[in-house]
């Protein structure tokens, strides 16, 4: 249900900016609106990023085989990784591209009936996307019993990508409106290039943060303190065990994770019948608690060194 939600946030988000980029484009040109060509670029960017992000969402859905075998979770990652990098370089580029050659030679800005209706219908359809966006995070957020930001940051990488590309897009269009209006009431069109270098500076902050976080991902991120600090508590109320001595975590993916944990067992002389008890019994409880834990091994020393649970 969860992925499917987020196919359908992403085809919407995609549909919707390619509609919108074909009216921009047009408008545009028949305005000769830099700050519109600029939002026209960002539509662009973002319709070609959909395209990255279904094919995260797909790929990472393939069953793991013996050369990936947690899977291809982190696809989710890289694909929405290159996203981030094409906000960057089409979007914001272009933006700031035009803005600058705005500014050294500026031009008068005609059709104003053209750009307002595109800017306001541009805005309800950016809306809409947005909204949906919003709405799967805050009922993740809920189902997780987290707050709506800390699941913005845990969240699918497809469904952060859309909310963080079309609160861009929100505030793009009202700085293309700011700066179409002040470049005709007071006749200094050079009000229409600093629009579009604003709006490139929004895509390069919306860009460096969605390129840090995946990167993050890639590397490898742990579970937040708080939660390895649960899992410990879990595993060491398990009769056997005295403490873990250490606590290793990786996230593969937004609903898989790994974790590694070394305990001090009591007795050294349990048998391996009995140690595979005791981490069956662990690995349903910290899976109740936490359902996105999917592997979970144990290593239990002092004991066999060479043995290795799960």
């Amino acid at each position: 249900m969860a992925e499917e939600e987020s196919d359908g946030t992403v085809l919407l988000a995609g549909t919707a900016n390619l509609a919108i980029a074909i009216a921009k484009i047009v408008a545009g040109l028949l305005s000769g609106s830099t700050a519109l060509l600029a939002e026209a670029a960002h539509s662009v960017a973002d319709t070609l990023n959909q395209a990255f992000l279904l094919t995260a969402l797909h790929r990472s859905r393939k069953p793991a085989d013996a050369r990936h075998p947690f899977g291809y979770g982190m696809e989710r990652y890289f694909w929405s990784l290159l996203a981030a990098v094409g906000i960057l370089v089409l979007g914001a580029g272009f933006s700031i591209t035009e803005g600058l050659r705005s500014i050294l030679d500026p031009q008068p800005i005609a059709a104003l009936t053209v750009i307002y209706p595109v800017l306001g219908i541009s805005f309800l359809f950016e809306g809409t996307s947005w909204l949906r966006a919003v709405l799967q995070l805050r009922r993740e957020a809920r189902d997780a019993g987290v707050p709506v930001l800390t699941q913005l940051r845990n969240a699918e990488p497809a469904v952060k990508t859309v909310a963080f590309e079309d609160s861009a897009a929100l505030i793009g269009l009202l700085i293309a409106a700011a700066g179409v209006t002040l470049a005709v009431v007071t006749g200094e069109h050079i009000w229409d290039g600093v629009a579009s270098i604003a709006i490139g500076a929004l895509l390069i902050v919306v860009a460096f943060t969605l390129g840090r976080d995946n990167k993050a991902m890639l590397i490898g991120r742990a579970l937040p303190d708080g939660t390895q600090r649960e899992i410990r508590a879990i595993i060491t109320a398990e009769p056997g065990i005295v403490e873990v001595l250490d606590l290793l975590s990786l996230r593969l993916a937004p609903d898989q994770v790994l974790v590694v944990a070394t305990v001090d067992l009591i007795d050294s002389g349990t048998t391996g019948a009995a140690i595979e008890q005791l981490a069956e019994k662990i690995d349903v409880e910290v899976r109740r608690r936490h359902p996105d834990i999917r592997h979970l091994y144990l290593d239990p020393t002092p004991g066999d060194p060479d043995q290795r649970l799960s």
